[in-house]
C-alpha cells in the first residue's frame, strides 16, 4: 500500500504535484461534475458521514478538521452537525479548490476556517483534534500509510478518523455496470464539463488502483487505530471507514 500513481509520475513528489495541478484545472467545474456524475448521491454520502460522527460534532469543545476538503461540501455537512459558534477547520493543498471552498463556506458556514496544507504534513499539533475527516481525497495522497499516520498523530486519544472514499462493488453484475460507467461514460462527461479529459481518465483509474475496504481497514489497524470499522454504501461504490486513536 503506497499511494496514488498518476500517469508519468516517477515518485511521491511528482505524484503530489500532478494531483495538485489536476485539481487546480478542474476546480471551476468540480461541484457540477460531482453532482451530475453521481446523480446527486454524493450529497447523501457526506450527510451520512456527518451523522455517523454526530456524537463528536455535538460536543461544543470538539476540534474538527476536514483534510483534502476540496470545495468544502463535507465541511458544510460537518458544520451543520455542531454548535453554531464552534469553528470547523478545513485544509487542502490545492489553492483553487480552497478558493471555491471559501466562497461556498462564507455563504453556508461562516465559522469555517480554511488553510492551505499538504495532508501528509499538517501544521497541526500532536494530539490536538477530536475528529479528522477526508472525503474522496484520501486516495489521491502520494503515500496512504503516511497519510494514516499523520491523521493518527493529530488526534487526541479517543479521537476519530473518518475516511469516505470510493471502493469496488462486491456484486459481479453491479460491478460490471459500474466499470462500464466509470470507464466509458464518466471520463467523457467529466472531460466535457471541465475541459480536462485527462483528469477524468485519472479519477476512475485511481479508484480501481485504490485498496479495497478490508485492506484499508487493515492498514488503519497497522498504524495504530483501534475499533476500526467500515460501511459500504450504494452497493459498494463508496466505503466509510472509522477508526479511533
Amino acid at each position: 500500500m503506497k499511494g496514488t500513481t498518476p500517469p508519468g509520475a516517477r515518485d511521491e513528489r511528482e505524484a503530489a504535484l500532478w494531483v495538485r495541478d489536476m485539481f487546480g484545472r478542474v476546480a471551476h467545474s468540480y461541484d457540477l461534475a460531482n453532482h451530475l456524475l453521481s446523480f446527486n448521491i454524493d450529497r447523501h454520502w457526506r450527510v451520512h458521514t456527518a451523522r455517523q460522527v454526530g456524537r463528536i460534532l455535538a460536543r461544543p469543545e470538539a476540534r474538527v478538521l476536514d483534510i483534502c476538503c476540496g470545495t468544502g461540501d463535507l465541511l458544510l455537512a460537518l458544520a451543520k452537525g455542531g454548535p453554531a459558534e464552534r469553528p470547523i477547520f478545513g485544509s487542502d493543498f490545492c489553492h483553487p479548490m480552497l478558493t471555491a471552498a471559501r466562497a461556498k463556506t462564507e455563504r453556508g458556514a461562516a465559522r469555517a476556517r480554511l488553510f492551505e496544507a499538504d495532508a501528509l504534513r499538517l501544521p497541526v499539533r500532536d494530539a490536538s483534534l477530536d475528529l479528522i475527516t477526508a472525503a474522496f481525497g484520501f486516495r489521491n495522497l502520494a503515500n496512504y500509510g503516511a497519510g494514516l499516520e499523520e491523521m493518527r498523530r493529530v488526534l487526541r486519544p479517543g479521537g476519530i478518523a473518518a475516511i469516505l472514499e470510493f471502493s469496488q462493488p462486491s456484486n459481479a453484475a453491479f460491478a460490471a455496470l459500474y466499470e462500464f460507467y466509470s470507464r466509458r461514460i464518466l471520463p467523457w462527461i467529466g472531460g466535457a464539463l471541465s475541459g480536462s479529459p485527462d483528469a477524468y481518465r485519472y479519477l476512475p483509474e485511481s479508484v480501481r488502483k485504490f485498496p479495497r475496504a478490508p485492506e484499508l481497514a487493515e492498514e488503519m489497524r497497522r498504524v495504530g487505530f483501534v475499533r476500526v470499522s467500515y460501511e459500504m454504501l450504494t452497493g459498494g461504490i463508496v466505503a466509510l471507514h472509522l477508526g479511533e486513536r
